[in-house]
């Protein structure tokens, strides 16, 4: 006669192992990281317009005053700013204040452009004033104030040294936390590699393709400045949170600084408040800096110099703070294993 075992009484489930809890991790996470860098890169470019756009009108007032209602049509598209002359108009397009100027002459309308600035809001603003203009039976004659290297006429060489520049900071940053150096030692790692970085970024882009012009070492000294202020940024929050600091410091840099520096057309042709976000990161400063150097003779480049600076300060102050919080607390857990025992 057989006997049936008794059952046993049911426990509590199986803690789910730890291989388990990261491929769950690993299947929910990939897809929002996708999402996110859809949204940040695919949104703004989806959503490119004129939005309070610099532009100057000049002429007399009558004349202006008209020009001016016609380009106001556009709601909210441009900014309007009102010059005396031709020749004022012109310095505030050398000065970076517009982006271009309509000036009224007695031959006609004409579009006074900086395509350095940005081909696209350049070609923008053609398309824009010539069918107004053609509207009345005018032809307009367009002058470029600041025109871009014929070596890079569309910018695309020099938007594309955007990238480059921001992994270059995200890696240095990355590896001088992971290689442990702390304190002193990183500050001077950071420095010097971004320094040997802008150097190399000079000698390809201002030398070899010849899309930055200016002065070589002002060249060199704002890709230091870019790459620095990234590097900085990611080591700094590396120091203070671990690897926790590197992710997060590379998601800001990359997934927001990249898409939203505007450096495919301009910061005001993007959605609001993206542009002026971008302008606050690292590579929209970075790009901003760079093209007042090399096309504008350092024209409206105090705001993004400035920018990166504070960012590369702030960074290495706080890889400093962070290597002095990990001594103190080496040198607590030091006092704490020599302290001797009590007996009895």
């Amino acid at each position: 006669m057989s006997s049936t075992p008794a059952a046993r009484p049911a426990g509590p489930p199986a803690p789910t192992p730890p291989h388990g809890r990261r491929m769950a991790a690993v299947v929910v996470l990939v897809p929002v990281l996708v999402a996110l860098a859809l949204w940040a890169f695919a949104w703004p470019a989806a959503r490119t317009a004129p939005r309070d756009l610099p532009l100057g009108v000049a002429g007399p007032a009558a004349a202006a005053e008209q020009v001016e209602q016609r380009l106001t049509r556009h709601e909210g598209a441009f900014e309007i700013h009102r010059y005396a002359d031709e020749a004022a108009a012109r310095d505030a397009v050398e000065d970076r204040t517009v982006y271009g100027a309509v000036v009224v002459t007695e031959q006609g309308p004409k579009l006074l452009t900086a395509s350095a600035a940005s081909p696209a809001v350049a070609q923008l603003l053609q398309q824009a004033v010539t069918g107004q203009a053609s509207a009345t039976g005018a032809e307009v004659r367009t002058v470029d104030v600041v025109a871009a290297p014929s070596t890079d006429p569309r910018g695309a060489a020099l938007n594309a040294s955007v990238l480059p520049l921001t992994l270059a900071g995200i890696a240095t940053g990355a590896v001088v936390t992971l290689l442990g150096l702390r304190g002193v030692r990183a500050v001077a790692a950071v420095a010097g590699a971004t320094a040997l970085t802008g150097v190399v970024a000079a000698a390809v882009a201002h030398s070899w393709l010849e899309v930055a012009t200016g002065d070589w070492w002002a060249v060199a000294g704002v890709f230091w400045l870019s790459a620095l202020a990234v590097a900085a940024a990611v080591a700094g929050l590396g120091a203070l949170l671990g690897q926790r600091g590197l992710g997060l410091g590379a998601l800001v840099v990359m997934l927001l600084g990249n898409p939203f520096s505007g450096a495919a057309s301009a910061p005001e042709m993007l959605p609001e408040p993206v542009g002026a976000i971008g302008q606050w990161l690292p590579p929209g400063a970075g790009v901003s800096l760079l093209r007042s150097v090399s096309f504008f003779d350092g024209a409206a480049a105090a705001g993004p110099a400035l920018t990166l600076t504070w960012w590369a300060v702030l960074g290495l102050g706080a890889v400093l703070a962070g290597g002095a919080l990990r001594e103190r607390a080496r040198g607590r857990s030091a006092a704490g294993d020599r302290a001797p025992a009590l007996v009895g």
